[in-house]
C-alpha cells in the first residue's frame, strides 16, 4: 500500500486545494488548477481519484487517462511523490519512455513496481527486468515478472539465473524445479528482437487459450492404449498442434509454461519425461480437481506427482478420483491411507478383491477394514 499523503509536503496552493469547496476540487479534478506545478497536480489528481466521492474520483481517474502531454512531461520532469508516481505509473505503463523515468525517481514505491509488472506488455516488462539489484531486493517481482504471460522466455530466464546464481528463492510453487533446470541450460543474453524461443512460447500460450475447456468436466489432450499389457500413450488430433510445440520447448520454458498453463497443456505437461516437468505441473496454481480426475486414470503416471498432488486435499475431493488412485499401480501406500478412509465398507470390500488393484494397496484396505471391527 502506497502511504498516506502528507499535507506540509505540498505547496500553499495545493494544500488549500485539499480542504476547497466541491466545486473547485471538480475543476482541480478535470486538470484546471491554476498556480499548482504539474507534479502536484498529478498528486492533487491521484488524491481525488481516491476518494470517497464516487463523481470526483470517476473525473480524476478520466483526467489521469489522459493527460495533456506538457503536463505529463511537466509531470515526469519533478521529483514525484510515491503517490503520483504510482498513479502515473498504472496508467502510462506502456509508455516505456514515461515508465523509465517514473522507475528511476527515488521515492517509487515497490508496490507501485509489483502492480505494473503483474499488467505490463512486453516492452515493459524488459525494461522492468533490466535492474538486478532491484529483482535481487525484490524476489516478488521476479514471481510477478515469471507469470506475467508478456514477459519473454529469455528474459524469465535470465531472471531464473539471476536468482540462483545469488542464492535468492522466489515464492513460486515449482521454484526448485525451475532453479535446477536452469543450471543445465544456455541463457541467452539479452537482446532488442523477441528470439526463436521467445515466440515458441508465445505462440504456444496462443494455440493453449484456443483449446482451453471450461467447466467442471474436461477431456483429456491424451489417451492410454493397452497394447498386449504396454500401457502407451497417444495425443488426440485436435490437441496435436499444441503437443508438437511444447515437444520441442526445453525444460525451463515447459516449466514456465506449467505455472500458467491450461488443462489441456497441464495434462501434457504433467506426463512428460522429465520429473522436473512432471512436479512442475503437479504443483501449478492452475491445476484443478478436473484436471487431477483426468491424471488419476492415467497408468503411467509417476507415483511423485501422484503424492505431489495428494498434498493437496481439494484436488483429490470427487470420489471418482479416489476411486481411480486406488486403482492407479502407481499410487503410493501414503496416499492410499488417506483416501481409503473415505469409502463405504462395502465398497471397500469389493475393492479388497478386486484383483485389478495392486496387492499392496489391497493390503491397506484389509488393514482398515480390520481396525474398524476391532
Amino acid at each position: 500500500m502506497i502511504g498516506p499523503l502528507d499535507p506540509a509536503t505540498l505547496s500553499p496552493p495545493a494544500q488549500k486545494m485539499l480542504s476547497a469547496p466541491p466545486k473547485l476540487q471538480e475543476l482541480a479534478a478535470r486538470g484546471i488548477a491554476p498556480g499548482i506545478r504539474p507534479g502536484e497536480l498529478i498528486l492533487l489528481l491521484g488524491v481525488f481519484a481516491d476518494a470517497a466521492d464516487p463523481n470526483l474520483a470517476a473525473t480524476a481517474q478520466k483526467t489521469l487517462s489522459s493527460l495533456p502531454d506538457p503536463v505529463l512531461s511537466g509531470a515526469i520532469g519533478e521529483r514525484l511523490q510515491p503517490l503520483a508516481i504510482h498513479h502515473l505509473a498504472l496508467r502510462y505503463h506502456e509508455r516505456v519512455d514515461v515508465l523509465d523515468r517514473l522507475l528511476s525517481m527515488p521515492d517509487i514505491d515497490i508496490d507501485t513496481i509489483l502492480e505494473v509488472a503483474k499488467v505490463s506488455g512486453e516492452k515493459a516488462c524488459e525494461l522492468l527486468a533490466t535492474n538486478e539489484d532491484r529483482l535481487l531486493k525484490n524476489p516478488r517481482l521476479i514471481e510477478v515478472l515469471y507469470l506475467n504471460k508478456n514477459t519473454r522466455m529469455s528474459t524469465a530466464d535470465r531472471m531464473v539465473e539471476l536468482a540462483v546464481r545469488n542464492h535468492v528463492e522466489v515464492n513460486l510453487p515449482a521454484w526448485k524445479e525451475a532453479a535446477i533446470a536452469i543450471q543445465s541450460e544456455l541463457v541467452m543474453e539479452g537482446g532488442e528482437e523477441p528470439t526463436p524461443d521467445d515466440l515458441l512460447f508465445r505462440e504456444t500460450l496462443q494455440v493453449g487459450e484456443t483449446l482451453k475447456q471450461h467447466g467442471d468436466s474436461i477431456e483429456d489432450a491424451l489417451e492410454e492404449l493397452d497394447a498386449d499389457g504396454n500401457v502407451q500413450q497417444s495425443v488426440k488430433e485436435k490437441y496435436v498442434p499444441l503437443y508438437q510445440r511444447i515437444m520441442v520447448m526445453t525444460n525451463t520454458q515447459k516449466i514456465r509454461l506449467a505455472q500458467m498453463g491450461t488443462p489441456e497443456e497441464l495434462l501434457i505437461l504433467i506426463g512428460d519425461a522429465s520429473p522436473l516437468v512432471s512436479l512442475a505441473a503437479a504443483k501449478s496454481p492452475n491445476i484443478n480437481d478436473a484436471v487431477v480426475e483426468q491424471v488419476a486414470k492415467r497408468k503411467n503416471i509417476s507415483g511423485e506427482v501422484l503424492s505431489s498432488i495428494g498434498q493437496r486435499p481439494e484436488l483429490i475431493k470427487r470420489l471418482s478420483t479416489k476411486k481411480d488412485l486406488i486403482k492407479n499401480p502407481h499410487t503410493p501406500p501414503s496416499l492410499a491411507m488417506r483416501v481409503i478412509p473415505h469409502f463405504q465398507e462395502h465398497d471397500l470390500s469389493r475393492m479388497m478383491n478386486d484383483r485389478n488393484i495392486s496387492g499392496s494397496i489391497r493390503q491397506l484396505i484389509k488393514n482398515h477394514l480390520d481396525r474398524k471391527k476391532r
